[in-house]
Parts: C-alpha cells; structure tokens; sequence
C-alpha cells in the first residue's frame, strides 16, 4: 500500500489556484471538453476531462515548445501516458498496473493524481516548459476540491510518475551517426534537405511491453531483381510523381492527407474519441497508454529494422535505376516525389507502423476504431470506422506520395498490429 508523504515537493510549489472558469477557458482552447463543475467546492468531475487535457498540453510542452518531431515526439507521449494511466488506475483498480505494484489509497483524487504524475514527468524532461506545466497544473486542480483526497492523489500521481521515470531512466536519444556508404539499394539523405538519418537511436530503445522486438523483426526488403520490386518500382515512379503521374484527383487528395497526420493529429483523434465515447477517467487513461505504448513499440522495432536494412528511397531507386542491375527499371534522373522524403530509410514505413498498431490497440481496449483525423495539409476530416478502411488509405497514400514501395507499408501496418495484439493481451487487462 501506498504510504502518505507529507508534504509533497509538487504540493510545496503551488501557488494559489485560479478559478474554475479559467480552466473552463484554458479546456476549450486545448480542444477538451469542460468538466462538469461550475462553482468552487463542486465534487471532482468524474469524466476524463483532466487526463485529454494533459494529454493536450503534451503536445504543446514537447511538439510545439521542444520542437520534437515523429517519430521521437512518440516516445514522450509513451512516457507520459504510462505515467498517467498508473496514476489514475492505481486508485480506482479498475485496470493493472503497469510494471508497477503500489496501490493509492483508496480515497485518493484520481484526478489529482493524473494532474501530478504528467506535470512531474514532463517537467523531468522539459524544464524549459515549466511556466506552462505550472499554469496547466493549477489549472487543472482548480476543478478539485481541496482536501485530504486531493493531497493523497497529488502525492499518489507523484510516485507514479517517479516510477515511469526510474524505468527508462536508461534511455539514450543521443544522435546515432550513419556510416553506410552509397551503394545501390542503399539509403542515402535525400533532397530537398540532405538531412542525416534521424531518430536511429530509437532503434536501441527497450521496448516498453515487449520483451524482444526479434519476433516481429520484418524480413529483408524485395530484392532489386525480384518481380515485386520491379513492379512496386513502376508503381511508385507512376503513381507517386509530384508532376506527370497517374494519380487521380481523389489519390492526390488521401496522399495530402497522411501528410501530416502524425504524432499531433493521432492524439487529437484519441481525445476526440474519448469525449464521443463519454469514458470515465480509468477508461480514459487506458486507452491513450495502450495507443501510444503500443505506437512507441511499434516504432521501436520498425526503427530497428530501418537501420538493419537501410533501404533506399524511391527517389534515388528511380533516379539511379541505371546502376541497380535491374534491365527492367528505367531511370528518370528528374524524378521527384509528391511530397518532401523524411529523413530516415525506407523499409518499413513509419506511418504505417504507427496506424496499424493504433488501429488494432483500439480495436482491443474500445472494441472498435472509429477515429476521427483531422489533416491540415489536405483540409478535411476523416472518419475512420474500421481498421480496414484506414489500412487501405494510409498504406496507398504513402505510395502515392511517391516515399515509399508498397511492401514496406503492408509489412509496417502487419507490425502494428501484432505489436499491440499481442501485447494488449498481457497490459492494460482489468484488475
């Protein structure tokens, strides 16, 4: 059992709290739903609202502030997640812990306790975000009232979140240097930015739930000679163009589209879903730690395999298909993609391992998909009922976008998915 500290450091530093109505103000600007409290000493809201909620200043405190891109940004979002999650189901045991054996006191805020364990986390990683951590922190406790629960839960959701932090305190994102020298097949930096290969590090993570990534290590990408790289070969320098392809009006637009929907528009989809579904704050909590635990490791182990295969871009397959050895491929040494190459290999893709083990993650906590997408680049909403429906766009849309061969989607896709099937199986079950 959970043994009560007296003061907390976090409680120690708080300043006093501002109205409810600020934090009303500050929710609708994030995007999350207000909580069904209107004046002080109302009870504590029941809903999720505060777990969105810092679900959301995640975003801006490691996206928009620390300037993290995909696919790194997934492992901060993992991190805080789980950090969440244990807090929140710690007290109402409604869920397993996660890699954790320390129950909260039974009458302690599970609010308090979300509110706390993401404030400490991200202010472990991200002190230069302090200001709004701190204001978000008040915020967000202003809708409890105080009192012994609301101390047990900040003190609770404290430890949580020491411990998510003790647990990757191994963890080295330090940039990995890429020594493969040009060759074909090869991944080399790729225009417009010739920038280098970015994120190999996550390749050497630990897995947060699986315990080895060799079983789902995908086989070597389609040889240069072979039938299926000769034909994804003609695909893509037809269909993923950026001037003269096949594509219709409509594979243009689903190309935009997953252009961008990356670590900003998943979670936004997640809280979304989470305020259409009305969950309570464990269910909340639950299904944003089983998403991006299962993302995180997904991109472990498709990081992982990039750096094992470094596989060339369709960009330099195309331009260089004079010197692959393949009398089937013609070069087109002017050859440009729709959209601009990620810095990274080819093989498997990134996006879709995200997608697949998202769509699959949901399917096994919420027992459907059923996300809503928003894209800035294409302009639209999307809504997502099925995971087969979303396969399919975002597995052709990466073809289309002229940045990928088609293996190297199907395979990522099939990786999500068994990641977080197999997983979701062993974390996140009811207590």
């Amino acid at each position: 059992m959970f043994q009560d500290r007296s003061p907390s450091p976090l409680a120690r530093r708080r300043r006093a709290l501002p109205s409810l109505t600020a934090l009303a103000l500050l929710l609708g600007t994030l995007g999350v739903a207000s909580p069904a409290v209107g004046v002080a000493g109302a009870s504590e809201p029941t809903g999720a609202e505060i777990v969105t909620m810092w679900n959301a200043v995640t975003v801006d405190t490691v996206v928009v502030d620390a300037g993290k891109a995909n696919p790194e940004a997934f492992y901060w979002f993992a991190v805080e997640q789980a950090a969440v999650y244990n807090a929140v189901v710690g007290i109402t045991r409604r869920y397993e812990l996660y890699k954790w054996d320390v129950r909260g006191p039974r009458n302690a805020s599970p609010g308090a306790a979300a509110a706390a364990a993401a404030h400490t986390v991200l202010l472990h990683s991200f002190p230069a975000s302090e200001d709004r951590l701190d204001d978000a922190l008040e915020l967000s406790l202003s809708s409890i009232p105080d009192g012994m629960a609301k101390t047990k839960g900040i003190e609770y959701g404290e430890a949580a979140a020491e411990r998510i932090i003790a647990l990757r305190a191994g963890d080295s994102l330090a940039p990995i240097p890429y020594t493969e020298p040009p060759a074909p097949g090869v991944w080399q930096p790729t225009p417009p930015t010739f920038a280098p290969f970015f994120g190999a590090f996550l390749g050497e993570l630990e897995p947060f739930m699986l315990g080895s990534t060799r079983w789902v290590r995908p086989p070597a990408p389609p040889g240069l000679n072979t039938k299926t790289y000769t034909r994804e070969f003609e695909e893509v320098k037809d269909f993923g163009a950026k001037t003269g392809s096949l594509r219709s009006d409509e594979q243009t637009q689903t190309a935009l589209f997953f252009s961008d929907v990356g670590i900003v528009g998943v979670q936004a989809g997640l809280r979304d879903l989470i305020q259409r579904r009305e969950m309570n704050i464990s269910d909340a909590a639950r299904v944003l730690a089983a998403v991006d635990l299962s993302i995180i490791d997904t991109v472990i182990t498709v990081w992982e395999a990039k750096a094992r295969y470094h596989w060339w871009r369709p960009i330099h397959a195309i331009q260089q298909a004079d010197d692959d050895g393949n009398d089937a491929t013609d070069a087109d040494p002017t050859w440009e993609p729709l959209i601009a190459n990620p810095p990274y290999p080819e093989y498997p893709s990134g996006l879709n391992g995200v997608v697949g083990a998202a769509a699959r993650a949901l399917r096994k906590v919420v027992g459907s998909v059923n996300i809503r997408l928003t894209s800035a680049a294409a302009g639209e909403t999307r809504h997502y009922r099925t995971e087969v429906s979303l396969k399919h766009d975002a597995i052709d849309s990466r073809v289309w976008s002229g940045i990928h061969f088609r293996t190297a989607e199907v395979v990522a896709f099939r990786m999500g998915t068994r990641v977080a099937g197999r997983m979701l199986d062993r974390y996140f079950e009811r207590a």
